[in-house]
């Protein structure tokens, strides 16, 4: 594709890697095909051609509208695109360029920009989020049906194992997780303690930074990834073998880490360090002996949803479902498996017709087949899934350790 972005404009650095990314794309469309926003709407600005097209505009010079804006807002960033892309265009770094531009700008309705301002000032804070969870079960009996649907229930998670092993990995904590989902990283931490794999914690840190990045606020995002950085880098000179995420969301965006701080001489051979470090659950049990899980499946049938963040993001596929399949449990065929849920971080949010929809495919694709129960990788799928879903849903560890660990309420 080529490009007539003025050159005082390319001497910014996101705006000459925008441009190289344009230019690589070569129109062919195959894109839309695994487009879940296109496959709904059927509107070319609502696929991912459409939307590079808005975005070359834009750094050509035309004026941005709030139409424009609206396209660029209903893009999921699942990144189907970029693993249907023969070109390898990297779609999902050019939007999030091109959402920061048109912030720039452009100005939104006070609601939106209200309405932003509030996930952003309670999602990635663990004591604001377990406040507003506490407030909203206490108003429990007077929401809405719908509301009332999609609170998360009650999980107490059992004291983790000792660090008695001489294997450490440190676990990402994340923001909302351990508030709604503490469960998770006890049950990972437990099956990596079986395993001979102590994990530990770092007290300092905390969200990754991928809410403000994907809401196009990078400098914030940026300022909590040093924090992280500078909480996790006492781990890294004690020599621990991985950062391990359980939230696919997470794991990509501190895979990008060294990416995003390139430009900062004081963060940048940190960073890149910390992203080699990071890895995926899976990516740590795929490579482990398993033998003492083989039964612990039973045969019992599971649905599996991959998360975006991690077939798309990551590129991993295969791996969780060869661990379920190891450990004696059924895998369901999953139509479309490609293909988001809806959740996608905030989108569900301030999208929630088209992610209502999503929503409401995926979980009819999900169950066909009557599954026992659903698992994903993804705490934001994992609640998604859950408030529209018949049969349980679960992240993909639960189910390689002794339920009754946990209490439920």
């Amino acid at each position: 594709m080529q490009t007539a972005i003025d050159h005082a404009l390319l001497q910014r650095t996101e705006v000459g890697e925008a441009d190289a990314i344009l230019r690589g794309c070569v129109h062919c469309g195959f894109c839309n095909a695994t487009c879940p926003t296109y496959q709904i709407l059927g509107s070319e600005l609502d696929g991912p051609r459409g939307r590079i097209y808005l975005v070359k505009e834009m750094l050509e010079g035309r004026r941005p509208s709030a139409r424009t804006r609206l396209h660029l807002d209903r893009c999921l960033t699942c990144r189907a695109c970029e693993t249907t892309c023969p070109s390898g265009v990297q779609y999902g770094r050019l939007l999030g360029l091109g959402r920061q531009e048109i912030e720039r700008r452009t100005r939104r309705p006070l609601w939106e920009r209200a309405l932003r301002a509030v996930l952003l000032a309670i999602l990635p804070y663990p004591p604001r989020v377990r406040a507003v969870l506490w407030a909203a079960r206490l108003a429990r009996p007077v929401l809405p049906s719908r509301l009332r649907g999609r609170l998360p229930l009650r999980r107490v998670a059992r004291p983790r194992p000792a660090l008695r092993h001489r294997r450490r990995m440190l676990l990402l904590e994340g923001c909302v997780q351990p508030v709604v989902l503490p469960s998770t990283n006890a049950a990972a931490a437990r099956v990596l303690d079986r395993l001979g794999i102590s994990v530990a914690s770092a007290a300092r840190a905390g969200c990754c930074g991928a809410l403000h990045e994907h809401l196009a606020h990078g400098d914030t995002a940026r300022e909590l990834m040093r924090r992280n950085i500078d909480a996790w880098w006492p781990y890294v000179e004690e020599g621990v073998e991985a950062l391990v995420t359980t939230a696919s969301a997470c794991g990509l965006m501190v895979k990008d880490y060294g990416h995003a701080l390139a430009g900062d001489a004081a963060y940048a051979a940190k960073a890149a360090r910390i992203s080699a470090l990071a890895r995926d659950l899976s990516e740590v049990l795929a490579g482990e002996a398993l033998e003492r899980f083989a039964d612990v499946g039973k045969g019992r049938r599971i649905a599996w949803h991959a998360p975006c963040t991690l077939c798309h993001g990551q590129g991993i596929t295969g791996s969780v479902e060869g661990i379920l399949e190891r450990c004696g449990y059924v895998l369901e065929p999953v139509a479309d498996a490609h293909l988001c849920c809806g959740a996608a971080g905030t989108y569900s949010l301030l999208q929630p017709a088209l992610s209502q929809e999503l929503l409401a495919r995926r979980v009819v694709a999900l169950t066909a087949g009557t599954p026992d129960a659903i698992a994903t990788g993804n705490i934001g799928c994992q609640l998604h899934l859950a408030g529209a879903s018949p049969v349980p849903v679960c992240h993909w560890i639960e189910l390689l350790h002794d339920p009754q660990e946990n209490d439920v309420s």
